[in-house]
């Protein structure tokens, strides 16, 4: 089994990417169990910029290959916002619910016609000799009013996908991958990843 180095110590980035890439034969490994004491600063105004700062910075630590995700909701009746603030969107002390508290406050007036949003995922591989590259995924959908599910972390409780008649939060991890804004960048990725990888077929 090969191991990847996934550069977040978020536990449900992290459920994410070992439900995607375990058909590759690949383990997922992250900060965690690599580099606890590393922590990068997310300066970038935009996800490709955090993914990239965050897979380059790691992977010249490692001297490994690693995979950085940025990647957060952008909801159209709040101009794009939280975009790449959607983990501290509640401010100081953050939490899952708090960010959820405060978007459905802020959208409390706004139809349910008028709540879409979008996942997006970017992801950024880097590694030594390796020139940095990109994949990026989207999963549209809407804002609920109430949470529903269990199931995932963030903003997928609120996160109503359409095709599927249920939130984020109540797919099970398959049927998450199968439609999530993370799934459809690593099905990017996977055209490169036996080159990258040397993944399994």
């Amino acid at each position: 089994m090969k191991d990847v180095i996934i550069a977040t110590k978020n536990r449900g980035k992290a459920k994410d990417f070992e439900t995607l890439l375990a058909p590759y034969g690949i383990r997922v490994l992250t900060l965690h169990d690599v580099a606890e004491d590393l922590d990068v600063e997310e300066t970038g105004d935009t996800f490709h910029e955090n993914a990239r700062l965050k897979a380059e910075t790691v992977a010249e630590r490692l001297g490994k290959i690693v995979i950085a995700d940025d990647s957060g909701l952008a909801v159209d009746a709040l101009g794009g916002r939280p975009g790449v603030y959607s983990a501290r969107f509640s401010g100081e002390g953050a939490t899952d619910e708090k960010n959820i508290e405060k978007l459905l406050g802020e959208l409390k007036d706004v139809g349910d016609e008028d709540r879409t949003a979008r996942f997006i995922c970017v992801l950024a591989v880097a590694g030594p000799g390796l020139q940095t590259r990109y994949y990026e995924g989207t999963c549209e959908g809407r804002i609920m009013r109430t949470p529903a599910g269990e199931n995932g972390f963030g903003y997928d409780p609120v996160f109503y996908v359409p095709n599927e008649e249920r939130t984020m939060a109540q797919l099970t991890p398959e049927e998450k991958a199968a439609v999530s804004h993370r799934g459809e960048a690593i099905r990017r990725l996977e055209e490169d990843a036996g080159e990258l990888f040397g993944a399994a077929d």
